[in-house]
C-alpha cells in the first residue's frame, strides 16, 4: 500500500467530494480520482461507489477511512513538530484571514515585513470558511469569534466597527424611508452585522443579497442601496459616504489563532507580531 495513495483517499473521505479534497492536497481532482483507484487495486477492496455527480464511500471505505484518520492526524504533528524545531526566521509561512481583512488591512503592508524579515515568503489565503490549523491548512489565522477547536492559541487583537454606506448622490437624493438595502446572503444571516442591518431595514427593499463584502461596497457605489460595511473599508472609500442611525454600533472581534505546537516557533512569532501590527 502507497501512504499518499491512502492519503489522497482520506482526504476524500474527510471533504467529501473530488474537488474539495484537490484544493486541500494542492492537487487536481484527476490526481485524487487515480489515486484513490490505485489504492482500492492495491488493497482489492472497493472503498467508494462512484456515481455521476459524485463519489460515496463504501461500507468498507468508510471502516478504513475511520481507522487511517488518526494516522492523518499523526503526521500533520509531525509537520507541525519539524516547524516548531527550525530556529531561524525564514521559509513559507500561511495566513488565513477574512478576505475584506486581508485585502485592506494587511496585504498592502506586507512590504514592511519583507524589510524586517527578506527570508520570510508568505502565503496569504483570503477566505469566508475556516482554515484549519490542526490540519496545518494554515500556520496562523484571523477569526472574527473565539476559536474552540482544541489544541489551538488564540488572542484577541482587534475590534472594528460596521456602519451604513451609500454614495453620496443617493444619500442626497434619497428619503429614508425609501431606503434601499444591500445585504448578505442566507448563509451569513446569523452575523451581527446581517441581524443588525435587518433590523434597521425592517420592511423596506434587499435590492442586492451576495456573499462578498467587496460586491456590496461596489454595488452601494453605483448608488443601489446601503451597506452595512466596516468602518475601515468604508471611510476609506471616496465614493462611499457614512449614514449615521445613532445609537450603538455593531462591531466583531478579531483573534489571532495559532497551533499550540508552532506558538514558540520564531517565524511564526515574527508574523504573528507584524500582524498585530496591521491591526494597531
Amino acid at each position: 500500500m502507497d501512504w499518499t495513495d491512502l492519503q489522497h483517499f482520506l482526504a476524500l473521505a474527510r471533504e467529501g467530494t473530488l474537488s474539495a479534497a484537490a484544493r486541500n492536497l494542492n492537487v487536481d481532482h484527476v490526481t485524487v480520482a487515480r489515486r484513490v483507484a490505485a489504492l482500492e487495486a492495491s488493497l482489492s477492496l472497493k472503498l467508494v461507489d462512484r456515481r455521476p455527480r459524485s463519489y460515496e464511500l463504501t461500507e468498507d471505505g468508510k471502516r478504513i477511512a475511520k481507522i487511517g484518520d488518526p494516522m492523518t492526524e499523526t503526521a500533520f504533528a509531525v509537520e507541525r513538530a519539524v516547524q516548531a524545531s527550525k530556529s531561524g526566521i525564514g521559509g513559507e509561512i500561511t495566513i488565513s484571514a477574512p478576505p475584506s481583512l486581508a485585502n485592506v488591512l494587511i496585504a498592502p503592508k506586507l512590504i514592511r515585513l519583507r524589510h524586517l524579515h527578506p527570508g520570510i515568503r508568505i502565503k496569504l489565503i483570503g477566505e469566508k470558511r475556516t482554515a484549519s490549523l490542526n490540519r496545518r491548512e494554515a500556520d496562523l489565522a484571523l477569526r472574527l469569534s473565539r476559536p474552540t477547536e482544541p489544541g489551538l492559541i488564540a488572542r484577541k487583537i482587534g475590534y472594528f466597527e460596521f456602519a451604513l454606506y451609500g454614495s453620496p448622490d443617493y444619500l442626497k437624493t434619497t428619503p429614508p424611508h425609501a431606503f434601499a438595502f444591500v445585504a448578505y446572503d442566507s448563509s451569513m444571516d446569523d452575523a451581527p452585522q446581517q441581524r443588525w442591518l435587518m433590523r434597521f431595514a425592517a420592511s423596506r427593499e434587499i435590492v442586492l443579497r451576495t456573499n462578498d463584502l467587496e460586491n456590496q461596497a461596489a454595488a452601494a457605489r453605483t448608488g443601489i442601496g446601503l451597506a452595512a460595511l466596516p468602518k475601515f473599508l468604508g471611510e476609506a472609500d471616496p465614493q462611499l459616504q457614512r449614514h449615521d442611525i445613532g445609537g450603538r454600533p455593531v462591531g466583531r472581534e478579531v483573534w489571532l489563532v495559532v497551533h499550540r505546537d508552532l506558538r514558540r516557533a520564531p517565524m511564526v512569532r515574527a508574523v504573528a507580531g507584524f500582524i498585530e501590527t496591521c491591526l494597531a
